[in-house]
């Protein structure tokens, strides 16, 4: 079967190239492509595709595993050194791929970050950012939260969606009472599509007349439709969102996946639902049910559907989904003591994480397949990347901070809220028992009051440099040399002037090192470590040359990549403006 797809792959370069010189119908102009397939392999790291594509000892006996992605690489252009955003959490990773920049413009930091001008919701989220007064016309100051803790009800896949589908709530179901609140425009709730700044590929696109699809793991990543001042994503004309912090074990949510089968053969009538169980992340087998999820949602697109597929649409121009199986394969610690990760530092693979790649490949596989058989595979550039790596692959480095125990050090966060009164605010604080928390994974970023001096805070956390694992601290310059200053927005009149959202200090840990107290997992992401930062990117279409370049490039230029694939102006992007993002190198655009 594998056979057959490279086979398919290789014999489409001859029909591509044909295309070309004869030129497509519909398409923006006459290079042939006519849609674009963007698909994030969440953790997937360049060394990752090198060992699945080309095998390494010790895994599947020295054999490939992922012949489907290495079928893809035959013809295509392989980026080893492509970057990630930084912070390389998901929300933020997410935004530079489809909008071509960073947090400097697009004002993303974290799924939960900080503004300083934004006002609390009005209702406290299912995680805890408690509710509160929005005073008009003044900076407030608030936590911002955009994952499930906006959702009507997060322990549904649906998200709590009045009259929804069972797995279907989308949009609907972000309860706008759970929105921070912009105290300069009356008070209104903030939408995760105008919590973005600049546009992105979505909204250019439709803007064109595209057709416009994407399918992530909340609601809340409907943001990537970008600003429109709406309270509806209107640059997505198909969107899918099922809960992926759901809760497992309700009956509801089971029956929901009951008559799904994985691209891997897994039977979702048979969940893991042992004791301690209760997300889909906490079973590397519930998540691959999970992830099909989304995978039916693109074969039902490709076939002109819905994401339902219960009505006729159009096959969109951009359309793509996060796979989180990798994700979850590196990092989790099952409840039966099964372990993910990798066993050594050059990447050799777990037999669990070996399991979501094999998996996440058939279901690559079972897209192209339906390309093919829908007569679009020709005329359809495919995109894999991924959101955010994961560290550390060395399973010998990872220490987590402070631990189960609590006998391991301690975060920054906590140091600073200790040992200087009233100098985090509050929804931000460690020591706040009911709030969301701040903001660490194996980076910590960290917002202090106005009356907080920053100089003596950096200098508490290198007096504490043993006890935190402190491997760089950025704050003044130092962070100015990477984003905008923290500040308030001159239409506030409040000094200093700067960005609202960037952190004060940023510290970045030991390598290994992550901020929790966790015992289920062995790795984490958001920080500036190679293995956070460093995936896999590979263009996939049959007119290509197979090239693998070496040179480092971003997967912000991803977004503009595509845009010029599709015949458009790159520079309709605000970011790509305003940071001058370069198309990737390399790409044959005249084959």
């Amino acid at each position: 079967m594998n056979k057959t797809l490279l086979a398919a792959v290789l014999a489409g370069a001859a029909t591509a190239t044909l295309a070309v010189a004869q030129g497509s119908p519909g398409s923006w102009h006459g290079n042939g492509i006519q849609r674009v397939l963007l698909i994030s392999i969440d953790g997937m790291h360049a060394v990752d595709f090198l060992n699945c594509s080309r095998g390494i000892a010790g895994v599947n006996n020295g054999d490939p595993y992922c012949p489907a992605l290495a079928a893809l690489g035959e013809a295509g252009i392989n980026y080893r050194n492509a970057i990630t955003s930084t912070p390389s959490d998901s929300f933020p990773g997410l935004t530079a791929i489809v909008s071509g920049g960073t947090p400097r413009s697009f004002g993303v930091y974290y799924d939960v970050a900080y503004d300083r001008v934004l006002a609390p919701p009005r209702t406290t989220t299912g995680n805890g950012l408690a509710g509160g007064k929005c005073n008009v016309s003044t900076p407030n100051g608030t936590t911002t939260e955009y994952e499930e803790g906006i959702d009507i009800n997060q322990n549904l896949l649906n998200g709590g969606a009045p009259g929804a589908a069972p797995t279907d709530g989308g949009v609907a179901s972000i309860d706008p009472a759970k929105l921070v609140r912009d105290p300069y425009k009356n008070c209104s709730p903030v939408y995760p599509w105008n919590f973005v700044r600049t546009n992105t590929i979505f909204g250019v696109i439709h803007d064109n007349g595209g057709y416009t699809a994407w399918s992530d793991k909340h609601p809340a990543y409907s943001s990537v439709s970008g600003p429109d001042d709406s309270n509806k994503p209107t640059n997505l004309d198909d969107f899918y969102g099922p809960e992926i912090n759901s809760d497992v074990t309700l009956a509801s949510n089971q029956r929901a996946v009951r008559n799904v089968t994985t691209a891997f053969g897994d039977s979702c009538a048979n969940l893991y639902l042992a004791p301690g169980v209760s997300a889909w992340t906490d079973s590397f087998y519930d998540i691959r049910c999970y992830d099909q999820l989304k995978v039916n949602a693109i074969l039902n697109e490709i076939a002109g559907k819905n994401h339902l597929g219960t009505a006729n649409t159009k096959v969109p121009n951009i359309f793509g989904m996060n796979f989180q199986a990798v994700s979850v394969g590196q990092k989790l610690i099952q409840k039966n003591g099964v372990k993910g990760g990798y066993l050594d530092a050059e990447g050799t693979v777990s037999p669990e994480l070996l399991n979501e790649i094999m998996f996440v490949d058939e279901a690559i596989e079972s897209m192209v397949d339906a390309l093919q058989n829908q007569g679009l595979y020709d005329t359809t550039l495919i995109i894999i990347t991924a959101k955010h790596g994961q560290s550390p692959i060395d399973p010998k480095r990872y220490l987590p901070v402070p631990g189960p125990s609590g006998t391991n050090g301690n975060t920054p966060a906590t140091v600073i809220a200790t040992d200087l009164n009233n100098c985090m605010p509050y929804s931000e604080s460690p020591l706040n028992p009911t709030g969301i928390g701040p903001t660490e994974d194996d980076v910590s970023l960290l917002w202090l009051t106005p009356s907080c001096d920053t100089q003596t805070a950096v200098n508490l956390l290198e007096h504490n440099a043993s006890s935190i694992k402190l491997g760089q601290i950025f704050y003044g310059r130092s962070l100015q040399s990477m984003i905008d200053k923290p500040g308030y927005p001159q239409y506030t009149g409040v000094q200093p002037y700067g960005d609202p959202r960037t952190p004060d200090i940023i510290v970045t840990p030991n390598v290994g090192v992550t901020y929790t107290t966790s015992s289920k997992k062995q790795a984490e992401h958001g920080g500036w470590s190679h293995d956070d930062t460093n995936v896999m990117l590979l263009l996939s279409y049959p007119a290509f040359t197979p090239k693998t370049v070496t040179a480092t490039v971003q997967t912000a230029q991803v977004a503009p990549t595509i845009l010029q694939a599709l015949g458009l102006d790159p520079n309709f992007l605000e970011a790509v403006k305003k940071e001058g993002t370069p198309v990737l190198p390399a790409v044959q655009w005249n084959y």
